[in-house]
């Protein structure tokens, strides 16, 4: 008697929400968007109050709750903190506030660099706010035989909120704070900011090229892949998708980053 094997999934309509402390976030947006394209997707920057990096823990969380409200008040099905920031200081918060939906964090993937380090020495290029919060220190406290050498990017993220990403005062910044690393012997750069990802190509002319650098969008975009097929449902090939933007702050910027091929919409959240 043949045996017969059915695929079956939920339907769920509703769009994938994502914000950060401005623009950078869209870098993990890209990530999901590529590997699903057929996600319904709402991006929420709150530009205006970027960066995140330097407010206190507790302005962290009021920010993060507002930014989930503004996601389910437009019926977002799964939560992206596509900040580094806000995961590592108000994801916990978050859950225990909003049972009901699960939520995506993002931090720096120390991780998979300390594992195949050959110089045992890798960097960290980060916010002030994730470097100093307790759930970072956790994590580089488990691979104590890896050097870590910590920088705060003081500026990157005022200056691609700016729309300086390919600016002098970027370059000399960078410069700054990667040349030490280098010095240091570092064979991976991990990078703590999803709006670090926009300096890759430039990271790349400072950086000798066996240096390589890790970001967290992929393995974001995999996890939030992962808990809809298990828990949320996918959106129904017979729906038209929507991919919609918000900001707070100058659309502009957040319509350059994204080569002017999606509609960006103000809002004074």
């Amino acid at each position: 008697m043949g045996s017969f094997f059915y695929i079956w999934f939920v339907i769920n309509n509703q769009p994938i929400g994502l914000f950060d402390s401005g623009i950078g976030g869209s870098s993990i947006w890209a990530a999901i968007h590529e590997l699903m394209p057929f996600e319904s997707t709402i991006y929420l920057a709150d530009s205006i109050n970027a960066p995140y990096g330097e407010k206190s823990k507790d302005e962290i969380i009021a920010l993060s709750t507002k930014n989930t409200d503004f996601l389910l008040n437009r019926n977002a099905k799964i939560i992206v903190v596509a900040c580094n920031t806000a995961t590592t200081n108000a994801i916990k918060e978050l859950r225990n506030l909003y049972k009901h939906i699960p939520f995506i964090g993002i931090e720096p993937a120390i991780k998979p660099a300390a594992l195949h380090s050959k110089t045992r020495s890798i960097g960290i290029l980060a916010t002030k706010g994730t470097l100093s919060s307790e759930l970072f220190n956790k994590a580089v406290e488990i691979y104590h035989e890896t050097k870590v050498i910590e920088q705060i990017g003081f500026g990157l993220v005022e200056l691609i909120e700016n729309g300086a990403l390919n600016s002098n005062e970027m370059s000399k910044l960078l410069h700054s704070y990667l040349d030490p690393m280098v010095a240091a012997n570092i064979d991976y750069l991990v990078l703590g900011c999803s709006h670090y990802p926009y300096l890759i190509p430039q990271i790349k002319k400072i950086l000798p090229p066996h240096i390589k650098i890790i970001d967290s969008g992929q393995a974001v975009a995999r996890q939030t892949q992962k808990i809809l097929n298990e828990k949320i449902g996918f959106h129904s090939e017979d729906v038209k998708i929507e991919t919609i933007f918000y900001t707070n702050s100058n659309t502009k910027v957040l319509s350059d980053i994204l080569h002017n091929q999606y509609k960006i919409e103000y809002s004074a959240f």
